[in-house]
């Protein structure tokens, strides 16, 4: 026989959901203004949707200067990151 999840099982799964849900599209949100920031735009950015009840964020692709620019950015940060915890 199956297991069936009681009706407070399924509803804690919902708010895990939601949340995860909320999380991924704030994730992306956040990093859509950062790249902003930056003059720059993923067009494929996007919330996912929550993968079991954890929020996922879709990068998907981008041409090479893109990534050439999102990679010549991030390495500022993290060195800038460096010099402030010295």
């Amino acid at each position: 026989m199956a297991y069936e999840p009681s009706y407070a099982e399924q509803i804690r799964y919902k708010r895990l959901q939601d949340t995860a849900y909320q999380a991924g599209l704030d994730a992306a949100t956040n990093l859509e203004a950062a790249l902003a920031l930056a003059g720059m735009v993923l067009p494929s950015l996007a919330n996912d949707g929550p993968l079991g009840s954890r929020g996922f964020v879709r990068l998907g692709g981008c041409s090479v200067a893109v990534a050439n620019q999102l990679a010549e950015v991030i390495a500022a940060g993290a060195h800038a990151l460096q010099e402030h915890r010295r």
